[in-house]
């Protein structure tokens, strides 16, 4: 379960400020997918970075019980001089999930050859995204925070990516964050958009996604006017 309560959160952005989150009050919905969505620099990734505990709220608190994934596909925590291997192994050891088990689904998820046996600081950025995607993934969680990762890799890769997700939120609870609104509709029951500070929940996640066509139009949706 994750719930804001109260919470404000901005941020310096060059000469202007970004309001991730004004007074915000709000219990994310459990057992089921819901989309964030919301325009270029709403602070969606922001949030959830609050969401993890990456970042702290300047006022108010953000409540959490069970266990919650960092923003899956998240690549900087991976120490550079380190093997793809020895990453996850220490992934594993910090969560404390069997090492072994981990290395096995990572390696074969991932597909990176000998490259997994080499320093991460020799990936392209498609490579680390793809193992920082098995390494998330592979790690079970009550809450995943998705950014954005289906989009990483080949077509074969990002339907082996939406696979597993479905395959996890069957079990877990989720926030997803993507710029594909199919996505968004096969994964997500439910939806929230991300207006300057503001949480507008949907219980229908395809009224959220309407919501977000009319922001994109420079328009308020009609049921707002």
């Amino acid at each position: 379960m994750i719930a804001l309560e109260d919470v404000t959160k901005s941020f310096a952005t060059g000469r202007q400020r970004t309001v991730v989150a004004r007074d915000l009050t709000f219990a994310f919905p459990e057992g089921q997918a819901m989309a964030l969505l919301g325009r270029n620099g709403a602070g969606k990734s922001s949030l959830l970075q609050l969401l993890s505990g990456a970042m702290r709220p300047d006022h108010g608190r953000v409540i959490r019980r069970g266990t919650i994934s960092w923003p899956v596909g998240f690549q900087g925590s991976f120490h550079p001089d380190l093997t793809g291997v020895e990453n996850t192994r220490f992934v594993a050891r910090l969560y404390g999930l069997d090492t072994d088990s981990l290395t096995r689904f990572v390696e074969g998820f991932a597909d990176l050859g000998p490259h997994f046996r080499q320093p991460v600081r020799h990936y392209s950025a498609g490579m680390k995204a793809r193992l920082a995607f098995a390494v998330s993934i592979g790690c079970p969680f009550d809450t995943y925070l998705i950014d954005e990762v289906t989009s990483v890799g080949d077509g074969a890769f990002r339907q082996k990516s939406e696979d597993i997700l479905r395959d996890r939120l069957a079990l877990s609870s989720a926030i997803v964050v993507s710029h594909s609104m199919d996505l968004l509709a096969r994964l997500c029951s439910s939806g929230a958009v991300l207006e300057n500070g503001r949480l507008f929940f949907y219980a229908r996640v395809e009224r959220a996604i309407e919501h977000y066509r009319y922001l994109m139009q420079g328009r308020m949706p009609p049921w707002m006017v």
